[in-house]
């Protein structure tokens, strides 16, 4: 199929072309997750047939899968017919530092394509995309499917590890001494706190199959001394007079009405100095077309399409945060990055 040319002499493959057949890479990267390729040639390069006995494919269509990840730099087609792994395409490996394997599950899951399905339907209404295909919301889907919910989990916690470095190098911990980390998942943040301030102690609060794998995890980091574990349901209240609250990507899973309760539940467990973080992208009051502003648009998209909250501005911030009785003090952009840390203090 030939690509036609435009009037300025652009063609498709360098404006538009890309971006309508953007899904197509995303599921030849979610496929050759769910193969596990990544694992089969760590450390050896293999034939297609060796690698279709492996992963329990047919040879010529894993072939061509092969040839098209090596068209966009994740493996290596060699002169001996074999395919070697790329530095790109090992973060693939579900073993290694970095790791965006459970990343690539999740996006390019079934519930995300289902969900994404019906984002012509989430722009008309404001419905997710979730809601409308299961049902139910994304945390709720996640409670009944737990298979879904330990790649959920796992993937945000490879996003938090990509982060992490950044935030505890850039933002100053060390003027707290009790954290809690709210909706804090495995503790791969509060562990990376602890770890930075040695003085510190922290905990981490989520429901409980949120933070089912955090006590091994803590401990492996050294930390579990220093950090607890609390079940519970932000909701419906959380810790008391800890010196910091932190919330890293919560408050943008949820509508207004539902963040402004959660902040309530933080407000009302502060003491008279504590400090609420919420550490979140920070929507630009003027989009323009630059590599952070996209990804701060496309995660706002994609918060349109499957749990139904979305990404505010530092204003939209500052009226949640003052209709739930707080008030913001202070807002810190991480630096190369979407990342802010919202600071904010009793009303």
């Amino acid at each position: 199929m030939s690509v036609p040319e435009s009037n300025s002499g652009a063609t498709p493959s360098t404006t538009l072309w890309p971006l309508i057949t953007g899904y197509m890479p995303a599921r030849v990267v979610h496929v050759a997750a769910e193969l596990g390729i990544a694992d089969l040639i760590a450390t050896e390069a293999k034939t297609a047939d060796t690698l279709a006995r492996e992963a329990n494919t047919a040879p010529a269509p894993l072939r061509r899968l092969l040839r098209a990840l090596a068209s966009i730099g994740l493996v290596e087609e060699l002169d001996s017919g074999q395919f070697s792994l790329t530095a790109a395409g090992s973060q693939l490996r579900s073993d290694v530092p970095g790791s965006m394997r459970n990343v690539a599950l999740m996006f390019g899951g079934e519930r995300a394509w289902k969900s994404w399905g019906e984002f012509l339907h989430s722009v008309r209404t404001g419905e997710s995309g979730t809601r409308r295909v299961y049902g139910v919301g994304t945390f709720e889907y996640l409670a009944a499917n737990p298979d879904e919910a330990v790649i959920f989990n796992a993937a945000m916690a490879e996003n938090t590890r990509r982060v992490t470095e950044l935030l505890v190098s850039t933002y100053d911990f060390s003027q707290f001494q009790n954290m809690v980390d709210i909706g804090g998942g495995n503790g791969t943040l509060m562990a990376a706190i602890l770890a930075a301030n040695a003085g510190a102690r922290g905990a981490v609060f989520d429901l409980p199959s949120g933070i089912a794998q955090a006590p091994q995890y803590l401990a492996d980091a050294g930390v579990a001394t220093r950090c607890e574990t609390i079940a519970g349901d932000f909701f419906r209240s959380v810790p008391e007079a800890a010196d910091a609250y932190i919330l890293k990507y919560v408050i943008h899973d949820w509508d207004d009405a539902q963040s402004v309760e959660i902040l309530s539940n933080c407000r009302k467990a502060m003491h008279q100095t504590s400090k609420v973080l919420l550490i979140e992208r920070v929507m630009p009051e003027r989009m323009v077309a630059t590599p952070i502003h996209q990804r701060i648009a496309m995660a706002d998209m994609n918060m349109l399409a499957m749990p139904g909250g979305q990404e505010r501005t530092e204003q939209e911030y500052r009226k949640l945060l003052e209709t739930a009785g707080l008030t913001l003090e202070r807002t810190t952009p991480m630096p190369g990055s979407e990342i802010c840390v919202i600071e904010a203090k009793r009303g």
